[in-house]
């Protein structure tokens, strides 16, 4: 049976600027009202604003375990439309935390938005790039239109790939690897459609190729499509890829809660990891998922994140030409947080 991930760890990571967020929070969890102050039984509420992913399930797991009144917190969790969304909220304060992967948080960054990483949410784990099926780990993809011919990722200089957003999540990891292929990623012509119009252009032969996360890859496989390959586990590499973020002025007025968060959330994740299927179940309860335990790919946890996995990440995208100049990493990350 094909493994998905429901709805993907960079199923949702697709825009690349803060400006066209939409900032619609929806409440899934957690007491109403939040403005850090102590509650009748000595908690501090947190509002943390998630994507929907299946990975939430750790966070979920967590406040069921009690790991965060533990630490005098009471969390209240909403989701948001992408991360950019999730950051805007974050820096304005209509948020304490929110997630989002290195990549739109660095966009963001060389914006000069006053974010920090706080911990890891989750990524990949220890040698999992090594793997002879990064499918296994990796819920993106590229597929090549059967019409096409192509079957190698080295055969799309010149071609047409469609992706959801330009300049976002999917493009970056493609055009790393069209450059890992001996391919310019400039000389691809790159066309934005959503997921389920690209499937069908990829059906009709409209588009050479197509960046697509599950379930979308699974129907284009289906239809006829050739899988080239899982571009964004290398790009990426082992440790973590989302993160909780938190904003400057919300660490400043809530530096106690905040940390308190961080040493909740290692606990929770190294949970998580120890009982991932409970952790993975609590994510598609949580995403309202109609998919059954084992037709998802189990999420991981990291227990830390370093300024070399996010360093890593920084100098690719500079490297590619999404960023202009390196983002200063010092202090982004909060102590603690390895």
């Amino acid at each position: 049976m094909t493994k998905i991930r429901s709805r993907g760890r960079l199923a949702l990571a697709l825009t690349a600027t803060l400006g066209a967020a939409a900032l619609a929070l929806s409440g899934c969890s957690g007491s109403a009202g939040s403005t850090g102050a102590t509650d009748a039984n000595g908690l501090t509420t947190l509002k943390v604003a998630t994507i929907g992913l299946t990975s939430d399930g750790g966070l979920e797991t967590g406040i069921k375990q009690g790991f965060f009144k533990k630490h005098g917190l009471n969390i209240e969790t909403s989701i948001v439309a992408n991360p950019p969304a999730g950051l805007a909220a974050a820096q304005s304060g209509q948020v304490d935390i929110a997630y989002a992967p290195s990549i739109p948080l660095l966009n963001a960054l060389s914006q000069g938005v006053p974010l920090k990483v706080v911990q890891a949410a989750d990524g990949y784990a220890a040698g999992a790039t090594q793997s002879n099926d990064p499918a296994k780990y990796d819920d993106t993809s590229l597929y090549a239109s059967k019409a096409s011919g192509i079957t190698s990722v080295n055969q799309l200089k010149g071609k047409t790939i469609a992706i959801p957003a330009r300049k976002a999540q999917l493009e970056v990891v493609i055009a790393q690897t069209l450059k890992d292929a001996g391919v310019d990623p400039t000389s691809v012509n790159w066309v934005v459609l959503d997921f389920t119009s690209a499937v069908a252009a990829l059906k009709s032969g409209k588009v050479d190729a197509a960046g697509l996360v599950s379930p979308f890859g699974s129907e284009a496989q289906a239809e006829g499509a050739k899988y080239l390959t899982a571009p964004s586990i290398k790009f990426f590499g082992d440790g973590a890829v989302g993160l909780w973020t938190t904003g400057s002025s919300t660490l400043t007025n809530k530096r106690k809660a905040i940390e308190d968060f961080q040493a909740a959330i290692k606990e929770t994740n190294a949970y998580a990891n120890a009982h991932a299927a409970q952790a993975t179940q609590a994510g598609l309860d949580y995403t309202k998922s109609t998919l059954k335990l084992n037709q998802v790919i189990q999420p991981y946890w990291p227990t830390g994140v370093t300024t070399q996995s996010l360093q890593h990440v920084d100098d690719q995208m500079v490297q590619l030409g999404y960023l202009q100049k390196p983002v200063p990493l010092t202090g982004v990350i909060l102590n603690g947080a390895q």
